[in-house]
């Protein structure tokens, strides 16, 4: 098929939308069941890139979690302990490597995550086709699927589940273009390769990576050259645990992606594990719940609402219990697209218990940044490379 004609483009009034090859050959991909949105291509080309250079960079099945042209997670396959099986309501299951890419990629915030559209780096098999059944979203693109995964998708959405495969051998051409405004830009595609090699540049005291610290490291990079800029990611454990994407400032993208890592690790403290809800709640419902839990600035309304859906009122988790809490999280990666202009982000980064940076430098401020993470004993590397993604 050489184009495929789209209900309508980002929103309704965005009429006539397709997709199409400007060189006249085929499309790489194939929509196997579903009408798919113009979002839903958006989200599913970014997406498969990003699930195929992780796949390329740790030799690991990958997933990710995107919603509206930024990833809300993303993550390889590294097996789940039982805290983040229960954590991400998997409890007692065994699961196979490539579900467990999802439930990690999907859990890294599972309310932004509500709705997504999948990417994943390898054929989807059953096991990964049954989380899906539960889980609320829209779409999912793969280079393949076994027959009883494929079954259990169409069955979704009442069939409506969009489900698209990718001929994983495509390559782009070298240069891309977009139109704004009736003007077209074109540009040299980002082609940049990130592997471990990239962040071999340390320049602070402390220049112990360990081999997990350097795989989240990777994890997060790439991620970035999938978000929208301004961008900063936290990594841990084989998976993004908070992502920051489309700030202005580089201080509020770190503060974003510092808050959702934040509540990544708070999601598995005992007293949210132990939350005793009423029956018959639905995932989603106990996801928003803990959100509210563990926010500081709910409000009175809020909180008559969320008391509402526990067996008793459960006592919050003071900021002490958080911060102590937080600081049992060793080694935590961050990674930003471009470069700190201020040490203020790495004053934040040190909140969240941060040990590995990497980011472009650059700045005119690099030596106070520098001298930060020697302050906080962090590992801080150079790559050279930024990241900006439009």
């Amino acid at each position: 098929m050489r184009e495929l004609s789209i209900k309508y483009g980002c929103n309704p009034h965005q009429k006539p939308a397709r997709i199409y090859m400007k060189n006249g050959s085929e499309l790489p991909l194939e929509v196997l069941n579903g009408t798919p949105s113009f979002i839903n291509f958006a989200d599913a080309l970014n997406g498969w890139q990003l699930v195929k250079e992780l796949k390329e960079a740790t030799g690991l099945p990958a997933a990710t979690s995107f919603k509206h042209v930024s990833p809300a997670g993303a993550a390889v396959a590294v097996p789940l302990n039982d805290t983040l099986k229960k954590a991400y309501h998997l409890e007692g299951q065994d699961i196979s490597p490539l579900a467990t890419a999802y439930a990690r990629a999907r859990g890294a915030d599972r309310v932004s995550s509500f709705g997504d559209f999948i990417a994943v780096s390898d054929k989807v098999d059953p096991d990964t086709a049954k989380i899906l059944a539960h889980e609320v979203s829209d779409g999912i693109i793969a280079p393949a699927y076994e027959d009883e995964a494929l079954s259990i998708l169409k069955s979704k959405k009442k069939g409506a589940y969009v489900i698209m495969k990718i001929d994983p051998g495509y390559t782009p051409e070298e240069t891309e273009s977009r139109d704004i405004f009736g003007i077209t830009l074109e540009q040299l595609r980002n082609n940049a390769v990130i592997n471990k090699d990239l962040f071999s540049n340390i320049v602070t005291e402390n220049r112990e990576i360990t081999g997990e610290g350097l795989r989240d490291l990777l994890i997060a990079t790439i991620t970035l050259k999938y978000t929208q800029s301004n961008s900063v990611c936290f990594a841990y454990d084989g998976q993004v645990i908070g992502c920051g994407a489309g700030q202005q400032s580089r201080i509020h993208c770190t503060r974003l992606a510092a808050s959702k890592a934040d509540n990544w690790m708070l999601r598995q403290h005992p007293k949210v594990l132990t939350l005793k809800f009423k029956e018959g709640l639905k995932n989603p419902v106990k996801d928003n719940a803990i959100d509210l839990y563990l926010r500081d600035d709910i409000t009175e309304a809020e909180f008559v609402e969320w008391r509402d859906l526990f067996e008793t009122v459960p006592e919050k988790l003071t900021p002490e219990e958080k911060a102590e809490w937080i600081s049992t999280f060793k080694g935590v990666a961050l990674s930003s697209d471009a470069f700190f202009p201020f040490k203020d982000c790495i004053d934040r980064a040190a909140m969240s218990n941060v040990k590995y940076v990497a980011q472009p430098g650059g700045s005119v401020r690099d030596d106070d940044v520098i001298k930060a993470c020697n302050t906080y004993g962090m590992v801080m590397c150079f790559t050279g490379l930024r990241l900006f993604h439009h």
